[in-house]
């Protein structure tokens, strides 16, 4: 997976938390919907996780192919 698909799972991850959460104004998410949401979030977080790994392994020379998809609980435990 490179950057530009990504970035587009980026991007299809965020549509989907975008229409979750716009459901949820006024009216709540059911279980299943929290839980979806959920695992959107972490997803994401794992994205962002895998790209900035990718371009700290280009900027010192390495390969970014090298990087590795970090298990949700180990991306969602970074502080910002």
């Amino acid at each position: 997976m490179d950057d530009k698909d990504i970035l587009a799972r980026v991007g299809e991850l965020v549509t989907e938390e975008r229409a979750l959460r716009e459901r949820a104004v006024g009216h709540g998410l059911q279980e299943d919907e929290r839980t979806r949401l959920a695992d959107v979030e972490a997803r994401l977080d794992q994205c962002w996780d895998l790209l900035r790994q990718r371009r700290a392994r280009s900027e010192f020379g390495e390969n970014p192919d090298g990087a590795t998809l970090r298990p949700a609980w180990e991306v969602e435990g970074y502080e910002s």
